[in-house]
């Protein structure tokens, strides 16, 4: 589902997965991200987010914080507690808009917090912002988002 060419890491496009127990969420993010060049794939739940990340990490995750069975801050933690997937960056999306929520996701490990509803250009931006960020920080090598 993108229209644009895929955005890359280097020779690798950029494979964001998106979680959120409400399907018109995963297909609104995958819309807008395909229009930006992304590749996605999509969870319903944290338990299938962690399946699928342990399977094949994702440059990047867009995590629901509101979720039934595992919330967001709790896959937020299992992410970040398993070696190979702590280096995932993970943006918080949540309509709480409390900032005990928001310095409880962070302290947790989250790389940014977006506010529902999201704005497409918020969304970009942010998304774009914490790949550049990851990239200098992986490994200490420096990968260009193209």
């Amino acid at each position: 589902m993108n229209a644009a060419p895929s955005i890359s890491l280097g020779a690798q496009p950029v494979r964001i997965l998106i979680v959120d127990d409400e399907l018109d969420n995963r297909e609104l993010l995958q819309i807008i991200l395909g229009w930006e060049g992304f590749l996605t794939e999509t969870a319903a739940s944290g338990e299938e987010a962690l399946v699928s990340a342990a399977r094949q990490p994702p440059d990047l995750m867009l995590l629901d914080l509101m979720m039934p069975g595992f919330d967001g801050c709790e896959v937020l933690i299992e992410l970040k507690r398993n070696p190979a997937l702590r280096h995932v960056p993970v943006v918080i999306l949540s309509a709480l808009t409390d900032r005990a929520t928001q310095v409880r996701v962070l302290d947790a490990g989250a790389a940014a917090f977006l506010v529902k509803p999201i704005e497409r250009a918020d969304l970009t931006r942010q998304v774009r912002s914490v790949l550049c960020l990851s990239a200098v920080a992986d490994a200490g090598s420096v990968r260009r988002v193209q």
